[in-house]
């Protein structure tokens, strides 16, 4: 299949997928960090281009529940978060019959449509925590296997309380992100988990993979 991964540069998806065989080209504004097949410039211009499958990533920044709180208190960001949004809906009207987005929690459930999945990390064999949403068309949810979930730490939070919860390697026991604040934070906070990519490729990439429903036809 001709593949595009569209707002990747760090080539982990598109990796996944030429190791099986198909040919996928990665598309983002900024120059690929790994080498490989990749497009610069921008998705939408190469929407139309005859596409089997597109993983799309649109930046979240102005799209994540974690930063949506600013919208009302700089002035702009509601404007940008609305332009983020006209460019969910442009990935999801391409003329392509397996679309996948990929996007942190965040306003496009409640402004375009809800998710058709969540994922994390840790359920694909990392030793992490990211809660990934998924918005399919033409594709299956993935599959989650028992065997490949990293089990987290147990520690008491809060501190004193008797509860017990889950922490993994790139999270505090609070429960936050341990990449300390930096000029390229967003860009290694958006790299796609190896297992996560592997698991698209393998069960997406598939012959014999059960396709789905159109937008809006899910169950």
């Amino acid at each position: 299949m001709r593949i595009l991964i569209a707002c990747e540069r760090y080539g982990n998806v598109r990796d996944a997928f030429r190791k099986k065989g198909h040919d996928a080209v990665s598309c983002d504004v900024l120059p690929s960090v790994a080498g490989g097949p990749h497009i610069e410039g921008d998705a939408l211009s190469v929407l139309h281009q005859k596409w089997d499958m597109m993983i799309a990533h649109p930046p979240c920044t102005y799209l994540s529940g974690s930063g949506l709180h600013w919208n009302a208190r700089r002035p702009g960001r509601a404007q940008k978060t609305e332009a983020a949004l006209a460019l969910v809906r442009e990935f999801m009207d391409a003329p392509i019959p397996r679309i996948a987005i990929e996007n942190p929690v965040g306003c496009i459930s409640t402004r375009i449509r809800p998710l058709d999945q969540s994922i994390q990390p840790y359920e694909f064999g990392a030793d992490a925590s990211k809660r990934t949403c998924l918005w399919l068309k033409g594709l299956p949810p993935l599959i989650k296997r028992p065997e490949d979930r990293v089990p987290g730490r147990m520690v008491e939070w809060p501190a004193g309380s008797g509860r017990m919860v889950e922490r993994w390697a790139n999270q505090t026991d609070s429960g936050q992100n341990r990449l300390p604040p930096s000029a390229n934070r967003w860009a290694l906070r958006s790299i796609t988990y190896p297992g996560i990519a592997a698991a698209m490729a393998e069960q997406w990439g598939s012959e014999t993979a059960p396709y789905g429903p159109l937008f809006g036809d899910a169950a």
